[in-house]
């Protein structure tokens, strides 16, 4: 069998790249129905972009690759198709975009644009042996049938290792190895952290807003105490940073300084112990678990250097993770095929004429909100313009 163009992977990316490539495209997926991981996202309503999208947002060897792509199609473009085709959507926080009903919207968008020019949409179907001697030849086992597909383009938008429960391996990285293509170390981002002995279980389902740090990087966002440790947007924000070994801190009240709050107690409520007075400016399930000195205290017996102390542990509460959820809960794969041999254009191999990486495989990560999305829809778009030009 002859096609134009063969893309690898029926997720977002490649879908949507099989949209723009032209005519004579064959998609196809082992999974039994497409883009679960777009159907399953923003608790399945999709956060499909994010109007705040820049270069900045994405981790990469090379945080200059993705500004081509990005400024070629927008969020304002992405958001143009979903009104075309009547999705109700709204911005929930911090441009982040969702639909008003179901993800699988989404999902009959992207089958209905893959599917618009004649192209075709193979599910239930594996992909073996990956050759090349001018053009691809790939075998294929299609519902136990075998065969072999030859194209003049290959897209690999196979995807990371994360959510394995869900189909994710690592085949993107062997196509890549194959063809000579180096990878940058691959790790779960945008996952819970977790710590030996389970010190927060107590706590566990307790949310708050912090200020959580690591390093140089720091989000505003929700904190979620977990039976196996932290998770919630700020701690799955700063695990695309964070390394085994190295602490973070959180903010327990961004908003408001508590220093002064004990301060004034100290006059109005002096008999009051530190943890009664803080325990109406944070949850109080929290004041009873942490053991800081003076908590027990009265405020009236407390020192201007004592609630210094006091309030500086809260505003910077430091804590070592052991490790994370791995792959298993992560929503994408930090790191993956390096950048310096592809077209930050096109996303076509340098090495190999009419092989393309798109998507979250690509050594580009976006930070939680619907920016991974964003780099899918780009990146697949950047692909599928370049071979629908090329003919």
């Amino acid at each position: 069998m002859q096609v134009n163009t063969l893309i690898l992977g029926a997720g977002a990316a490649g879908l949507f790249c099989a949209a723009h490539a032209g005519a004579d495209v064959l998609v196809v997926d082992h999974a039994s129905a497409p883009a679960e991981k777009v159907r399953i996202s923003g608790g399945g309503r999709c956060n499909f972009t994010n109007l705040r999208t820049g270069p900045e947002n994405f981790i990469s060897g090379n945080p200059h690759f993705s500004k081509s792509a990005l400024a070629r199609f927008r969020p304002a473009d992405f958001l143009t198709l979903i009104q075309a085709h009547g999705i109700a959507w709204h911005e929930k926080t911090l441009g982040q975009l969702f639909c008003d009903g179901s993800a699988r919207q989404i999902v009959a968008l992207l089958m209905d644009m893959a599917t618009a020019g004649g192209g075709q949409v193979w599910l239930n179907t594996s992909v073996g042996q990956v050759r090349h001697d001018g053009q691809f030849q790939v075998d294929l086992n299609r519902d136990g049938q075998r065969l072999t597909v030859t194209a003049r383009h290959l897209v690999v938008a196979t995807g990371g290792k994360s959510i394995p429960k869900m189909g994710a391996t690592g085949f993107a990285y062997d196509i890549a190895r194959q063809f000579g293509h180096a990878l940058t170390d691959t790790r779960p981002a945008l996952v819970p952290l977790t710590f030996t002995d389970a010190p927060f279980a107590p706590l566990s389902g307790l949310s708050l807003p912090v200020t959580a740090r690591t390093g140089t990087a720091a989000f505003d966002e929700a904190l979620l105490f977990t039976h196996r440790g932290l998770s919630g947007p700020a701690i799955l924000q700063i695990s695309s940073f964070w390394r085994e070994g190295q602490d973070i801190a959180l903010n327990m009240s961004p908003a408001r300084p508590l220093a002064p709050v004990l301060q004034q107690a100290r006059t109005a409520t002096g008999k009051r112990t530190a943890a009664t007075v803080l325990a109406h400016h944070l949850p109080a399930r929290l004041v009873g678990h942490l053991d800081l000195p003076d908590l027990g205290t009265a405020v009236g017996g407390l020192s201007d250097a004592a609630i210094a102390r006091l309030t500086g542990a809260l505003h910077s509460w430091t804590l070592r993770p052991t490790g994370t959820e791995g792959y298993r809960t992560a929503e994408v794969t930090l790191g993956g095929v390096a950048t310096d041999s592809m077209s930050a254009r096109s996303m076509e191999s340098t090495h190999v004429p009419g092989l393309y990486f798109i998507g979250e495989c690509v050594d580009v990560t976006g930070w939680l909100g619907g920016y991974n999305f964003q780099w899918a829809w780009a990146s697949a778009h950047a692909a599928g313009v370049a071979i629908r030009d090329r003919g």
